[in-house]
């Protein structure tokens, strides 16, 4: 079911844009994104780059760059702050990593959606190349597929892109054009196509590798239209059921509602839900945006967190 419709009619339309309008607003783009991207640093030197996955200190890089840290990494934030990091958790096999640092004012990144990714969406790359500090690369997907890690044996979703990645990009995000991040940069295939991990497949291991968000709901995916707006009809959750002893019952979350986004991201079906869910757990909570009686509303829900 397509999501583009939550989005507000009033934004412009890229091909109603100018070339120079484009590059002004990709350009304001990457300045408010490049905050989120951290230097992952061993022994006073560059190793990788990072993404700032919550505001409460929770970090993704590759495995491949902790390792390269002697299990003793940095970050660095583009402020100049430097924070000693715990390894949270870590999956060869994925070539992801899970860094924390003791803060809580952290400029994170939005995470979208990259299962609804396509060929010829526009990307950047940002990291640190050469130690060379907040580099921006372009390109496009040029193709999405499955991998077969030679070790283990295990196959998962990958995003092959033409942006150029060099040593000290590894870890760092792939942004689609709205700023979000759909994939953390890995390696370099072919000698000039690019490997990210889906920012899909991230959040589904940390799902698994560390806690999880438990809502508390029964859904259905549903279409509405809202009152008083002429445009196509918006995608979401109908909220079927409440768990009386859960999150969403202390939310305020009613029989009836219906869920359009969690943290940000939007909600259509049971999948996107829980990949929403999984970006809002460090953080312990999440902004709701729902629809009832008509009028749209904003919640905030409190996790209960279990291994």
């Amino acid at each position: 079911m397509a999501i583009d419709t939550i989005e507000e009619v009033t934004e412009p339309r890229a091909e109603n844009l100018s070339l120079a309008e484009v590059s002004h607003a990709s350009a304001a783009m990457l300045a408010r994104v490049s905050p989120g991207v951290v230097e992952v640093r061993s022994r006073g030197r560059g190793a990788g780059a990072g993404i700032i996955w919550d505001s409460a200190g929770k970090i993704m890089t590759n495995h491949h760059v902790v390792v390269g840290t002697g299990g003793k990494p940095q970050v660095l934030l583009t402020d100049g702050r430097r924070f000693e990091t715990r390894l949270v958790s870590q999956n060869p096999a994925l070539d992801l990593a899970l860094l924390e640092v003791d803060a809580h004012d952290l400029p994170a990144l939005t995470i979208g959606d990259s299962s609804r990714l396509r060929v010829g969406e526009l990307v950047f790359a940002l990291g640190h190349p050469w130690g060379q500090r907040g580099v921006v690369t372009a390109g496009i997907i040029s193709g999405l597929g499955r991998i077969t890690g030679v070790r283990s044996g295990r196959s998962a979703d990958y995003i092959r892109s033409d942006v150029s990645l060099a040593p000290g990009n590894s870890g760092g995000p792939l942004i689609n054009a709205r700023g979000e991040v759909v994939g953390i940069n890995s390696m370099i295939f072919g000698g000039d196509l690019s490997v990210a991990v889906p920012s899909h497949v991230a959040l589904d291991w940390l799902g698994h590798a560390g806690k999880r968000a438990y809502l508390g709901v029964g859904v259905r995916p549903v279409r509405i239209n809202r009152p008083g707006r002429n445009e196509d009809p918006v995608a979401g959750v109908l909220i079927i059921g409440v768990d009386p002893a859960g999150p969403a019952q202390r939310a305020g979350l009613k029989l009836g509602d219906v869920l359009l986004s969690v943290a940000e991201q939007h909600v259509v079906d049971t999948d996107s839900l829980r990949r929403a869910l999984t970006q809002g757990v460090a953080a312990g909570k999440a902004d709701l945006t729902i629809i009832r009686a008509g009028q749209s509303q904003h919640l905030e829900v409190q996790f209960d967190k279990a291994t």
